[in-house]
């Protein structure tokens, strides 16, 4: 039987403060983020992909968070749109968070799952808990206030469009012979 796609609301908020996974936490924070920007700049200048990250945006490993590893993501681009696909099993459309912040698309998962066992000579008791988060820096190139999400089977996909005009139509260039 097919199951039809969930809609999920995705949340924009204006004037919220940059997601903490975003803010540097080092002591020279300000020389840092200019430093991103300079490399940002040469990102945009020489064709860097708009949702790769800079290194330097990056926090380095032994000063995250511990959480549950966060779901693999594929991002598409196509002449209308940028898709982001995130599989996120065992994970209902309540338990996932889609938002716009400042320009940038978060995704947020949290999983509880709480299991109980009685027999007549044992009892098992386990819980489970796990949470993730990704951040996106959207491309200037999208309509921010129609990215729509959709979750089916476990796949969350978030459609990012393109404004009008950055939607170059395709143009064929004849090859002529020298």
């Amino acid at each position: 039987m097919a199951e039809a796609a969930t809609k999920m609301p995705v949340k924009t908020e204006e004037n919220a403060e940059r997601t903490s996974a975003l803010q540097p936490r080092l002591p020279f924070g300000s020389l840092r983020r200019e430093i991103d920007r300079l490399f940002d700049d040469f990102d945009r200048l020489f064709g860097g992909t708009p949702f790769r990250p800079s290194l330097f945006e990056m926090e380095p490993s032994w000063r995250r968070e511990v959480t549950s590893a966060a779901p693999a993501v594929d991002v598409a681009e196509t002449d209308k749109a940028y898709e982001v696909t995130a599989e996120v099993p065992g994970l209902d459309e309540k338990n996932i968070e889609v938002k716009v912040v400042n320009g940038s698309l978060t995704i947020k998962g949290e999983k509880q799952e709480e299991k109980e066992e009685k027999k007549k000579d044992y009892y098992l008791h386990e819980r489970q808990f796990g949470a993730f988060e990704r951040c996106f820096r959207i491309p200037e190139d999208v309509d921010a206030n129609k990215i729509e999400a959709s979750f089916r089977k476990g796949v969350l996909t978030v459609t990012l469009p393109k404004k009008p005009e950055a939607q170059k139509p395709e143009k064929k260039i004849e090859v002529k012979a020298a």
